[in-house]
């Protein structure tokens, strides 16, 4: 991160505006939204930049400009269209200590103007740390269209009835949690309907019915991640997450997920690795009840989906036990996504009527599975954990009828910018990849849907 994102309150702040033209122009109607004092220097300034500085109470220096002019200043904007003139004042602005903006090289100042959308008092800033302003503006259009005006007279309304919550509820975790329940409620609706007084009412009884006890009780989110990419995500994930006083990961969770998690969660590793484990499963399931039981609500945010070869029955069973409520959120599971990342459709009518999922790595490290159901030619077989015991898996296949041209594919990091696919068959896969650095996570497919893999490809292609 470049830049860090801030809001700056300017009421009444002198800024000076270096530049009298159109892009001095955009910035000094930016500041004087903001209630600044704007000041400008240029040997010319437009009438509309000039209206600007009067009304805010600034002051207009029609001349070059000059060092004094710097003297009372909060900030500094250089917008003239001389690049040397910029560098130059910006020079002069630090050697003072004052921020500074120069608007056709933000590698020479302090800070940058964001792409705003405004629903005041809520300020969306977007932001490309000055490499893209047109990618910015483009972004800020999408919200604009998916963010209703009346989002501010939302805001107004809940800072109106901050304070009666504070008198009834002292704890601020169960007034957080008030404010996120009364978000996902009518009353939203009501706001956004022009409905005001209905919208006052509404959240006046609730403050008035709010319970304390209630709203503190501990709670479990059994959340799948999906496999990698955090655009897989579904909305009920990304909700949970955003709501979790506390995150327990692991390692298949990538760190872009992990970001998404509140700011000011406690995020909890318990990866684990085959045969090195951060903690053991039954001091990950007691972790989920200690925090529970201590009124918090806990994300156990596990890679792909919690019921598919994700222990997530074996978690739930001690939370079911102590009586702690607990929701499930189903993501998508590493078969689906990497199989789709990968161009390899787990059934077709050509290829494979069926598709049976399998755990490559058992309780006891183990790959004895049920053999004889595993080579029929009209099924593909996906392979969870399977990359150490993969030459073991093609053995069996093949002992077991399946042909040794059979085709198989590894995929590691699937779904991520780090995807790797590698394509071979029964007979050969094991000793392709022999010696190889092959980075988990790892799916392996058998099947003859595999051989499409070449003509479905897209994911990262070209890339």
């Amino acid at each position: 991160m470049e830049f860090l994102p801030i809001s700056w309150r300017l009421q009444g702040k002198s800024a000076l505006l270096v530049g009298g033209g159109e892009v001095a122009l955009r910035k000094g109607r930016l500041l004087h939204r903001s209630g600044a004092k704007v000041s400008v220097v240029a040997p010319e300034v437009c009438a509309e930049l000039r209206d600007i500085a009067v009304q805010s109470q600034g002051v207009i220096h029609e001349r070059v400009f000059e060092s004094s002019d710097l003297t009372g200043q909060t900030l500094v904007v250089c917008a003239t269209n001389d690049p040397a003139v910029n560098a130059a004042v910006a020079q002069q602005a630090q050697a003072r200590g004052l921020p500074v903006n120069v608007v056709d090289n933000p590698s020479l100042g302090d800070f940058i103007f964001p792409a705003i959308v405004d629903r005041s008092p809520v300020l969306i800033s977007i932001s490309s740390s000055g490499a893209s302003p047109v990618l910015a503006r483009k972004l800020r259009s999408q919200l604009e269209s998916m963010l209703p005006a009346r989002w501010g007279r939302l805001a107004d309304l809940m800072a109106r009835f901050r304070q009666p919550l504070k008198d009834k509820l002292n704890n601020v975790g169960a007034r957080r949690l008030f404010w996120e329940q009364a978000l996902e409620g009518p009353l939203v609706e009501k706001v956004m309907a022009g409905k005001d007084s209905e919208a006052e009412a509404m959240l006046s009884e609730a403050i008035e019915q709010a319970d304390a006890a209630r709203l503190s009780r501990g709670e479990v989110y059994l959340v799948g991640a999906g496999p990698g990419d955090p655009d897989l995500l579904t909305f009920r994930a990304l909700r949970l997450l955003q709501k979790a006083d506390v995150v327990l990961y692991d390692r298949l969770v990538g760190q872009g997920i992990v970001d998404l998690a509140r700011r000011d969660a406690e995020l909890v590793y318990v990866g684990k690795a085959r045969d090195k484990h951060a903690l053991p499963q039954d001091n990950i399931n007691e972790l989920l009840v200690h925090y529970a039981k201590q009124g918090k609500k806990v994300c156990r945010l596990k890679g792909g989906d919690p019921f598919i070869f994700g222990r997530g029955g074996e978690e739930i069973d001690l939370i079911v036990a102590e009586g702690i409520d607990f929701q499930v959120v189903p993501g998508i599971t590493a078969a689906s996504g990497c199989a789709a990342y990968a161009g390899i459709p787990l059934t077709h009518r050509d290829h494979a009527q069926s598709v049976r999922f399998v755990t490559g790595h058992r309780k006891d490290g183990t790959v004895d599975l049920d053999w004889q159901h595993l080579v029929s030619e009209t099924e593909t077989v996906v392979f969870y954990m399977g990359l150490v015991g993969l030459r073991q898996i093609c053995t069996k296949l093949m002992e077991h009828g399946r042909s040794g041209e059979t085709p198989i594919a590894l995929v590691s990091r699937g779904t991520t910018n780090l995807q790797e696919v590698i394509t071979g068959t029964l007979d050969s896969l094991a000793d392709q990849i022999e010696g190889r650095e092959i980075h988990a996570p790892t799916l392996i497919i058998v099947g003859s849907v595999v051989s499409l893999h070449s003509q479905f490809e897209w994911f990262g292609k070209g890339n």
